[in-house]
Order: structure tokens, then sequence, then C-alpha cells
């Protein structure tokens, strides 16, 4: 099956890139990364290559891993301009995060909006982690005028986490960790129609995270055809539990 999965040109999340990817395309699926304009080599934050502060903070061993493959693969292809894709020709779309200035270009754009409308309305499998989420939020139904999240079921970054790592950071980094003045939540929560019923912010976590061989500390929700997670500590079990709604 092919997959769908816009990117900015720069700064999005390693993990949440690479690991889907790693695990989708071992799987046999091919995952066709996407930027605004054709013939872009996207590149990840590079802080989370090398350490968000003291080199810590920044991605694990195995998802730099991943990312290294992702690097090699894409190097080999010319991508496509999101607004020139024609979505009926995919079987899934996954929407990935980030938090650094490079990801407005991809969390505000109009016609990425447009393309994830479409898809959307075919009712096929579509998953959004961390800031993805965002763009799911921001797109409206042509149908209804309200968002495609109204009435779904969602987790997203959750406030606290953001707010830690703002906080946490904000003296050395300035506001690295607050990609708008609104919290991610709070963005979301604003999009769903109930959000006390429809929002699941998960456990409570802060630097434990889900690995390839353990779930203990991951979360995800899943609503129909729709998946979300929190953070690049969901990005193992958000892949594995993606993998099995294109197989559903």
């Amino acid at each position: 099956m092919r997959v769908l999965m816009p990117i900015p040109d720069r700064d999005f999340d390693v993990t949440e890139v690479a690991v889907p990817w790693s695990v989708l395309t071992a799987a046999g699926h091919e995952v066709v990364p996407v930027t605004e304009r054709p013939g872009t080599r996207p590149a990840a934050d590079p802080r989370l290559l090398d350490g968000v502060l003291f080199g810590r903070l920044g991605a694990t061993p195995d998802a730099k891993a991943a990312y290294a493959r992702f690097v090699d693969a894409v190097g080999a292809t010319r991508s496509t301009g999101w607004a020139d894709m024609d979505v009926a020709a995919f079987d899934g779309l996954l929407l990935p995060g980030g938090h650094a200035p490079g990801m407005r270009q991809y969390l505000g754009s109009a016609a990425l909006r447009e393309q994830v409308a479409r898809f959307w309305a075919l009712d096929r499998p579509v998953g959004a982690i961390c800031h993805g989420v965002l763009v799911l939020a921001r797109t409206l139904d042509p149908a209804t005028g309200r968002s495609l999240l109204a009435d779904r079921r969602t987790t997203c970054l959750p406030r606290y986490m953001e707010r830690t790592a703002y906080w946490t950071t904000a003296w050395r980094l300035g506001r690295y960790y607050r990609t708008y003045p609104a919290y991610v939540e709070e963005e979301v929560r604003g999009a769903l129609t109930d959000p006390a019923a429809q929002f699941e912010r998960g456990p409570r976590v802060l630097t434990r995270r889900g690995r390839e061989d353990d779930d203990t500390h991951a979360f995800v929700v899943e609503d129909g055809n729709y998946l979300s997670a929190r953070w690049p500590g969901d990005a193992h079990l958000f892949a594995r539990r993606y993998l099995e709604l294109l197989g559903g």
C-alpha cells in the first residue's frame, strides 16, 4: 500500500517521521514524503539530532538510526509538491509533528489542508501525532464547515508536556518549544464539539517513552479510521497501530 506523509522542508520531528516510516516500509508498504515544493530534500530539526540542551532531550539512538535510513531513501527520489498530489492514489495518510519554527510551513498551509480534506473524505486510514493533529484540527469539512475532528475522539501534545519543555529550556532557547502562542492542546480542544468527552490526555509522563519492545509508557487514541498520538514517546506504538489500520 502507499501512504502519503506530508512534511515541511525542515524542522520536523526526527522520531515522528522516521519511526513510522521505518515500521511501515519494513512491512512492505511505500511511504511517500511530500514537501511544499517539488524536488525538496527535507531535513529534520537538527537540535533533535545533536541534543536540544547540553546534548540531551533529543531523539533516541534507534530513532536516529531510522532517520539515517530515511535520509538515504529520500535522497534517491524526487519529491512532489503537496498541492500537486492526487490523494486518491494513496491508501493512507500520516501527519507527523515537530515544534521548531520550520514546522509552521506545514502546520499553516492552506493548500495542504485542502488536500487533507480531500483525503479525509475517502474514509481511509489517517494518523496524526503531536503537532500533526493541528493540521486536522485546522482543516474544515467542506460539507459542514466544521473541523474534521469536530466529532472525533483524539489526543495530541498535552499542554503540560509543551509547557514543561518550554519552561525548562526558555532561558537558553527562548520560544523554541512554543510553536504558536496557543498550546497545541488548547487549539485541538477548541475544534471539538465536546472536548470533555472527546479529548484524551493519556497517562501523565515526561521522560518515559514507549520503545520498540515495550508499550508500557506509550498511548494512542483510535476512533474508526483515525489514529492519534501525543509525542515521540508514542511513535513505536503509533506506527504499529497504524500498520494494523492499513491491514484492516
